[in-house]
């Protein structure tokens, strides 16, 4: 119970803060852009480098938790394709409906997995964001350049947005100073550790300042379809993989986690930019982040890791 409490409710709590912020104008409507540009190319690259730097990657966890989450959702975007014919849908909205199903928000996954299995394991959780965001990024472009109303910028967008994406960076240039064996000199660590720590609270309010509810009773049979395949079926699935890998229970606990968590703010830009359903995108991001209130720490009792 007191993993439950200290792992959900803070995460939670910033999250409905930054809703509470934005919906009571605290910022002009443009404000929250730059925030979130600091969180992303400063905070956030300061959390994840130190974590992935002193991760521990000698018992094969790391590599479990790459594969199970990668493999998880590449087998779930298959499964949607698939279903693309018996969908009574638009093109675009089956671009949100395909981004919905598959991405997720590791500003929400990243903090609740170190409380929950400790900051020793934020490498871990690293881990799984580099595997992820680029194979999710470049399926979803193709999927967008295919579907997408007007269609957007290709494979040059594509590989523009990878190559300056700072989580990758991040946790490319952790995992080079982990395997040089050198250790975080003693004057890194303290401003580190002050950077790391802003980012997972503005990360979180930001996440909660770009929840949209308004058009999602429009459409409530879809997004409420692709809210329960994102946070009930998704994480099985990765979970799934874990297993049948022989990954440890953390590896295993870790990839759950990851495909439980919310769908990511990122693919309302992108389907706003490239043509996708991005009404339907932002229904399907806010009711994921509610939902996953409810299903993260259902999941994580549910198979013992509580």
């Amino acid at each position: 119970m007191n993993a439950l409490l200290s792992g959900f409710l803070p995460v939670f709590a910033m999250i409905a803060l930054g809703w509470g912020l934005k919906a009571a104008r605290f910022l002009p409507e443009d404000g929250w852009r730059p925030v979130e540009r600091l969180t992303y190319f400063v905070f956030y690259p300061a959390f994840l480098i130190p974590g992935v730097w002193q991760a521990d990657f000698s018992g094969g966890a790391a590599g479990v938790v790459a594969l199970a989450t990668l493999a998880g959702a590449m087998l779930m975007a298959l499964l949607v394709f698939l279903a693309r014919p018996l969908m009574r849908i638009s093109d675009p909205a089956f671009t949100s409906v395909f981004q919905g199903a598959i991405r997720w928000n590791g500003f929400v996954f990243v903090p609740v997995a170190a409380a929950i299995f400790g900051p020793e394991q934020v490498g871990l959780a690293a881990v799984a964001l580099g595997s992820l965001i680029p194979s999710i990024n470049v399926v979803c472009v193709l999927v967008l350049a295919k579907w997408g109303a007007g269609q957007g910028g290709g494979w040059r967008a594509v590989g523009k947005s990878l190559w300056v994406n700072p989580i990758i960076w991040s946790c490319v240039i952790g995992t080079l100073l982990n395997f040089s064996g050198l250790r975080p000199p003693a004057l890194l660590v303290a401003p580190l550790d002050m950077l790391g720590g802003a980012a997972i609270v503005l990360g979180l309010m930001v996440a909660g300042a770009g929840l949209s509810f308004r058009d999602a009773a429009g459409r409530p049979f879809t997004v409420a379809a692709v809210t329960g395949v994102k946070l009930l079926v998704l994480p099985m699935m990765m979970l799934g993989v874990a297993i049948v890998l022989g990954g440890d229970r953390t590896a295993q606990g870790v990839a759950l986690l990851a495909g439980s968590a919310p769908g990511a703010a990122a693919s309302y830009v992108l389907a706003r930019q490239m043509g996708g359903d991005a009404p339907l995108m932002a229904s399907v991001v806010a009711l994921t982040t509610l939902g996953s209130l409810a299903t993260m720490p259902l999941l994580l009792w549910a198979f013992g890791f509580l």
